[in-house]
């Protein structure tokens, strides 16, 4: 039985947690088997023998049904109930039943879970508590006991719980070496699967590249000829169809050298208008046959030469283009490439392609780079590809350290975009100029060899028949003397006998592979072709196989399929000139007109945008090209836009007349729009809005963040012109180029250290917004109370009130707004209000300067929102504290020492 009981402990096939509990249940039953005789009375032992056969028929049934947690958590309850019993019956702690509630907290402890655990933890604690308690304060109901049975009891009862305890913990660290070394065993085998995997993954792109570049091939040569109409369009399909599925095979090439770890970013120098020219003419006529207009701005003043990986650059872009392409119907296609100086020798590059497509909607944005899995499935079933394209992109971007994030509206469109930073080779300005496509066949235009070579004479070496078929037809045109090898020995004794111009080399071959081959033509005694240029022509792909053969000597890299016009192009770049007669070019066609290929398009890295109730000057606001989203004002006539459909003196007159009016919030769909055209002038939008608790701005726009990656949004904590000083300082700080996460930090520091207060003439507005309620506006008016608020922790506080006429209510304010003049910044006050006459303004501004006179002071007009609120006669005096973190303005035009706008 106990050997049974045994190798079911230690069977691998039951669960850890059953093994568990099998082991804590079993030494509990030997701890009841002490515990309950302790009492020495015939009701114990029937306790102890319906105790166990309880345990025992718990555990057989948890088991059975596999309710393990349920089933402990009854042994649990069971054991709290009988050790009071036994506590009690035995002689309280003069016996030996203390040391046993120790195995209660052991066995609970290994058993329970989370909020259970800590239930029954408190459970046992006050049980123990309890018992104690009652045996100090109520002896009489604790059973007597002798001192030489407490002797004996206690120190049974000290080596059994710690026997019991011993075994119990040599048990479970048997079970978690147990355990440990199953997990050390499955992760080997794990690790041999993904060799196995990436083995796999490497061998069948080589495998199945080598017939796709005889079907490509081959095509190609079908396609050069004299045909039928008919015959042309299949040779097409099965050209577009061939290079669908050798994009499929780069696609989870890529994923498993990166899984692996063996994906390498190669930087190397690349001209930037070669790259941009490279994957025009690749996208544009895919945009142009589905209908899409194709549109690329590219920043004039990025360097003409850069440093950086331009192989993966180009596949990111390609991906995202192709993604963008594959998901819109209709409209445009753009790409758009900025950049920034970070230093001398040093930019940061910005790529975004953005689509009028079908877009994500917000509840998978955060799926959107995961491997195999493809967001809206039902709706993009049509739709060809992998779902592995976003994935690589991601981790490209990842390998080269830069950054990408996705902005999308769904229905309406998607924007991706990816920043790299690369160092600067040559520090000449690209320019604004057209490209012309160097796209070779399409439709109905004649190939025509780039150059003829009668007199060259090369040798093609590849262990497959059918490949040296497919070179010696796509070169044929350029009347090049070819032989060909089908080994690597073979081709060591050709290069015995005869001088080639060039050699094109196989690596996978059977006995000698292409790179011994090639370091054996370097040393071959007696051969002819010792320093013959030697270009790779392999089915490995990849970045890795490409370094390698840079390394081992070889002139170039070819990945198999290859075009003719490859092909030819690098035949060409290893053939002696003077053997090489150049034709005219042909196959080349014009982009269309209304495809500019590079436009000079200036992006802000970051913009700063509020809402309309930051009650700047327009001045300021075009200054620094401030962009504001409207507030609504709701009234009996209808909803108007803040500023631009009504204004303040307008609402004010109306509101004279007889009109209610508050403020509205701009919706979540109001700022989505609004993320989405400032999104189309900047990278990064940080968005600083009014206090979430004074207006649902906050919560609306957070809302709206969440379809773009690119958006950050910030409670300013204030309101109207206190808005406005903090959304100062964020476009001041993004002006020196300080990064998102400084502008962020900055103004949560800055919003602490700004005096937002204001004294309210007339309740009235307070009450129709649902500020204050009716009695308190009542109360207001019949005594002559002006209250007065403050904005704390982003909240409207009163904290106070002022009684009498505008003269004194506003000395009293002014007077206790500047109680404390050395913490005060002196360099910018607003004095923001609304409906006053120019003689209060005066009056204010005089007081000001009577009690704390400052550099600059704005007079501004509250917005209509603001003034809604508050009503006519009210005003605000609104300033920062000293704060080694608040900046000098000196962007906003010292000169001006006071500016009334009004």
């Amino acid at each position: 039985m106990f050997k049974k009981w045994l190798q079911i402990i230690f069977d691998h096939r039951i669960s850890l947690q059953e093994r568990m509990f099998r082991v804590v249940t079993g030494v509990s039953m030997i701890a009841l088997i002490f515990i309950l005789p302790m009492g020495r009375t015939f009701m114990n032992w029937l306790l102890l023998a319906v105790s166990l056969a309880a345990i025992f028929m718990i555990t057989k049934v948890s088991i059975q049904k596999e309710r393990i947690i349920t089933g402990a958590t009854a042994i649990a309850v069971l054991l709290l109930l009988l050790f009071p019993v036994s506590f009690f019956t035995a002689g309280g702690f003069y016996s030996g039943m203390p040391e046993w509630f120790v195995l209660c907290f052991i066995y609970i402890s290994i058993t329970q879970t989370g909020r259970r655990k800590a239930v029954f933890f408190v459970l046992c604690t006050a049980e123990t508590l309890l018992c104690y308690y009652i045996s100090f304060y109520f002896p009489k109901l604790v059973a007597r006991n002798t001192p030489r049975h407490s002797f004996f009891d206690s120190a049974n009862s000290v080596i059994m719980v710690g026997l019991l305890t011993s075994v119990l913990l040599m048990f479970l660290n048997r079970l978690y070496e147990e355990e440990n070394k199953l997990a050390k065993e499955q992760k080997k085998e794990i690790e041999e699967l993904n060799r196995a995997e990436n083995h796999f993954f490497s061998s069948m792109s080589h495998e199945i590249r080598t017939p796709i570049n005889s079907i490509i091939g081959l095509n190609e040569i079908i396609l050069r000829g004299d045909i039928p109409e008919d015959v042309a369009e299949n040779a097409r399909n099965i050209q577009g169809a061939s290079k669908l599925l050798l994009t499929l095979i780069n696609d989870i090439l890529d994923l498993s050298k990166i899984k692996s770890g063996k994906m390498e970013i190669i930087n190397d120098s690349y001209e930037t208008g070669e790259l941009f020219s490279e994957i025009v003419n690749m996208i544009w006529i895919k945009a142009k046959e589905k209908g899409l207009e194709f549109r690329l701005h590219v920043d004039s003043s990025i360097p003409s030469m850069l440093c950086g990986d331009a192989v993966r650059i180009k596949q990111i872009l390609i991906n995202l283009l192709n993604n963008a392409i594959k998901y819109t119907i209709e409209g445009s296609i753009t790409l758009s490439v900025r950049c920034e100086r970070l230093g001398l020798n040093r930019v940061r590059v910005w790529y975004s392609v953005e689509d009028t497509g079908q877009g994500v909607k917000k509840e998978n944005i955060p799926y959107i780079f995961n491997a195999f899995r493809r967001v809206d499935e039902e709706k993009n079933r049509h739709i060809e590809g992998t779902g592995l394209g976003l994935s690589i992109v991601q981790q490209l971007v990842e390998l080269m350290d830069g950054e990408i994030s996705v902005n999308s509206v769904y229905t309406k469109g998607s924007k991706f975009v990816v920043m790299l930073e690369q160092d600067i080779i040559d520090d000449k300005e690209l320019g604004t100029f057209t490209l012309a496509s160097r796209m070779k066949v399409h439709e109905g235009v004649q190939y025509r060899q780039s150059f003829e070579a009668p007199d060259a004479h090369i040798l093609v070496v590849d262990d497959n028949d059918m490949n040296l078929v497919v070179v010696r037809k796509l070169l044929s045109a350029t009347k090049i003397q070819i032989d060909t090898a089908s080994s690597g020995e073979e081709c060591l004794t050709r290069t015995l006998e005869q001088h080639y111009d060039g050699i094109l080399m196989d690596h996978l071959m059977p006995e000698m592979d292409g790179i011994e081959c090639f370091h054996s033509l370097r040393t071959q005694p007696g051969g002819l072709c010792q320093d013959v240029p030697v270009i790779a022509l392999t089915a490995n792909a990849g970045s890795d196989n490409q370094l390698l053969y840079r390394k081992e000597g070889f002139s170039g890299y070819l990945a198999k399929p290859v075009s003719g016009a490859l092909l030819e192009a690098a035949v060409m770049s290893i053939l002696p000139k003077e053997l090489v007669k150049l034709t005219e070019e042909s196959g080349q066609s014009e982009i269309g007109k209304d495809v500019l290929i590079f436009e000079h398009a200036k992006r802000l890295s970051l913009m700063i945008t509020t809402d309309s109730v930051c009650d700047l000057p327009q001045s300021l606001k075009e200054k620094f090209h401030l962009s504001v989203c409207p507030y609504y004002i709701c009234t009996d006539e209808g909803r108007f836009l803040d500023e631009l459909e009504l204004k303040p003196d307008e609402l004010l007159m109306h509101i004279s007349e007889g009109w209610s009016g508050y403020s509205q919030a701009p919706e979540v769909e109001d700022y989505e729009r609004f993320f989405a055209d400032k999104l189309t002038e900047a990278q990064n939008v940080i968005h600083i809005t009014m206090a979430k608790h004074v207006s649902e701005g906050y919560n609306n726009a957070v809302e709206a963040a969440k379809s773009f990656e690119n958006v950050t949004v910030i409670d300013s904590g204030h309101l109207s012109s206190s808005l406005g000083l903090i959304v100062l300082f964020a476009v001041s700080m993004a002006e020196k180029h300080a990064s998102k996460t400084e502008i962020v930090e900055g103004v949560k520091r800055l919003r602490n250290h700004i005096s937002s207060a204001f004294v309210i003439n007339s309740t009235h507005m307070m009450c129709q917004s649902g500020r204050i309620s009716k009695r308190i506006q009542v109360i207001c008016d019949a005594l002559l109370l002006h209250p007065l608020i403050v904005l704390r922790k982003s909240r409207m506080v009163v904290i106070g009130m002022a009684m009498g006429d505008f003269t004194h209510v506003a000395k009293s304010y002014v007077r206790r707004v500047f109680i404390d003049s050395r913490n005060i910044d002196r360099s910018i006050l607003f004095i923001t209000y609304a409906g006053m006459d120019e003689k209060k303004l005066e009056y204010v501004q005089e007081l000001v300067r009577q009690y704390c006179p400052f550099e600059r002071v704005y007079v501004q007009k509250a917005s209509s929102a603001i003034a809604s609120n508050c009503g006519p006669g009210s005003f605000g005096l609104l300033f920062m504290r000293k704060n080694e973190a608040v900046i000098s303005f000196a962007q906003a035009d010292r000169a001006e020492e006071t500016e009334v706008l009004g």
